[in-house]
């Protein structure tokens, strides 16, 4: 992983840093599952505040670009939005609970669409 800082750039270095992690996460250059950095080493390689990595890094997490695993560190997710995977999560939540309350799909899928009615009025 290459980063480089340009302080009088005019665009603050979080956004420098997550910009370049993201660009190389999409272009395969950082494959998936590719471990990054901690924190306080990226910051001290670029001559950063480990605040400044770290906002970053959320950013980053928060776009769905890297996964943090605890202790084991920090990864370049899967290809797909955060809002992307969150909704297919939520969506097979949904399906093994209509299932288990015994709702057929036309009936599942009929809820869903009087309640997205429901969340645009």
């Amino acid at each position: 992983m290459t980063l480089k800082i340009h302080i009088v750039e005019g665009v603050a270095p979080y956004e420098q840093v997550r910009t370049q992690i993201a660009e190389q996460a999409r272009s395969g250059a950082l494959p998936v599952g590719h471990r990054l950095p901690t924190v306080r080493g990226l910051a001290e390689s670029l001559g950063l505040a480990a605040n400044t990595v770290a906002k970053a890094y959320r950013a980053l997490e928060t776009d769905g670009v890297i996964e943090t695993r605890g202790r084991n560190g920090t990864f370049v997710a899967a290809t797909g939005s955060a809002a992307e995977r969150e909704l297919a999560a939520a969506a097979q939540t949904y399906a093994e609970r209509a299932r288990r309350l015994g709702l057929g799909e036309a009936e599942a899928l009929a809820a869903v669409r009087d309640a997205l009615r429901a969340a645009d009025g």
